[in-house]
């Protein structure tokens, strides 16, 4: 720390331009580009401009952005490479052209994945809301794993945004002191993700959701269409003093608090909407900017088990790619290409079940159009390329347009009859077929592979 009286004269020594900044970066270095609405926009377009590099890896998590302007240059994969531990859709379209690859992990974990396992980074990268009288930096609405990228990089530069919205919450500020360099942005405005058009299936899979949602449950919505449909006919319904615990604030929960549905009076942390990072519309950065009810926690608090199974009628809705007859969830990859990221899934999958009272929903429509050709997202068994998420031990309840199933404590063909149940009725007998050939039908345990 320094004294009071020193900060301007500090802040004036480590002010630098995104170019000299940029200049920071040296062959084979580690850099983190950040997290959310909080990845750097100046510094990756100074970056973009060093063709003299090789072999520098940019890495981020979440990172809500069109894709980087270092990626944008076309350098050959020898100069820039890319990793991601979330995947957005400029990291897919990174991907698709071979040069972005999936960090795989468990979010209530990645803060010490960074700080161990060979994992450290050269120089942390990350946009924050401007300075303070007394030092301290604001992270904005993304405070999740930042720490852990913090503590292991060997240079912090802060790229400083006026349109950063202040985000409350805990460990949310970082001092000058700890600050190797800070750039004063152009002050782009803040990445947004539009809400999705919702669809008459969303609509009927998010009517067997709410309905079994009691009042002073805590709800856990994920990102996408379906949540947000299931956060408007929450807003709607008798339903009331709901609470919120989630890791990815979206738009839902400022539908809910319009609606007089959200008081947050949950036995842990009282009154406070707690989100590990945040992304949506200018609505919603708008809800959070300085806004005492929204608290930003890490993610290693956010997503740990123990505290959500601490908070009664703990409700988690996610949503997936495609289920087998198992029960076995696929949420992040599809025929060996990389769409998303296991999250916080599996987290909340588990710590819902253990709350008091709690559920995990996941979520599909019963099918989808691939190449001009309807096909069933229950499928018999999962098959290579679709990476498991949820493994069957831990599935709750599994949520299509045609109902509702509980798939704990079932045996296999008990699963198997359930969700043959809830898939679409074109693929029913086809489903049924497989399973008996599996050895999980109510006729047979007796496999004939």
């Amino acid at each position: 720390m320094y004294r009071l009286d020193e900060i301007s004269k500090k802040y004036k020594e480590k002010l630098i331009t995104a170019d000299e900044a940029a200049s920071k970066v040296e062959n084979n270095m580690r850099v983190h580009f950040g997290l959310g609405i909080g990845a750097v926009n100046d510094l990756d377009v100074a970056l973009s401009k060093r063709d003299d590099l090789r072999g520098v890896e940019i890495l981020s998590t979440v990172a809500i952005h069109a894709p980087w302007e270092v990626y944008k240059k076309g350098y050959p994969l020898e100069y820039f490479r890319f990793g991601s531990a979330h995947f957005t859709g400029a990291d897919r379209k990174m991907a698709n052209d071979g040069r972005c690859w999936y960090i795989p992990m468990n979010f209530n974990e990645l803060t010490s994945y960074w700080e161990h396992n060979d994992c450290n980074i050269d120089i942390a990268m990350l946009s924050v809301c401007p300075m303070d009288e007394y030092g301290f930096f604001n992270l904005g609405p993304q405070v999740a794993d930042v720490w852990g990228v913090i503590r292991s990089a060997k240079m912090v530069i802060l790229e400083v945004n006026e349109k950063m919205p202040k985000a409350l919450g805990l460990n949310n500020k970082i001092h000058l002191s700890h600050v190797d360099y800070v750039v004063e942005s152009s002050n782009q405005p803040m990445a947004t993700i539009p809400n999705g058009a919702t669809t008459e299936i969303d609509e009927k899979i998010a009517k067997f959701v709410v309905e079994k949602i009691r009042n002073d449950s805590t709800i856990q919505l994920g990102i996408g269409a379906l949540p947000s449909t299931i956060g408007k006919l929450i807003a709607e319904s008798d339903i009331q003093n709901l609470s919120g615990h989630t890791e990815m604030l979206v738009d839902g929960y400022l539908e809910l608090f319009k609606a007089g549905k959200l008081t947050s009076s949950k036995e842990l942390n009282n009154g406070k909407l707690v989100y590990a990072f945040a992304g949506g519309t200018q609505d919603l950065y708008d809800f959070i900017d300085d806004n005492s009810l929204c608290y930003c926690a890490p993610v290693d608090y956010v997503n740990n088990q123990a505290i959500i199974a601490r908070m009664d009628n703990f409700v988690s809705v996610n949503s997936c790619i495609i289920l087998d007859l198992y029960g076995q969830v696929c949420s992040e990859s599809s025929n060996f290409k990389h769409i998303s990221g296991t999250g916080g899934q599996l987290d909340f999958v588990q710590g819902a079940y253990h709350s008091k009272g709690g559920q995990s929903f996941i979520c599909t429509p019963s099918t989808k159009v691939l190449n001009g050709e309807r096909i069933s997202l229950i499928t018999a068994a999962m098959k290579p390329g679709y990476i498991v998420t949820t493994p069957r031990s831990c599935t709750h309840y599994i949520v299509t347009e045609f109902g509702a199933v509980n798939l704990k404590g079932k045996s296999t063909w008990e699963r198997a009859e359930l969700l043959v149940s809830i898939a679409h009725p074109d693929f029913q007998d086809e489903l049924i077929a497989e399973a008996e050939k599996m050895g999980i039908w109510t006729t047979t345990s007796k496999s004939s592979f």
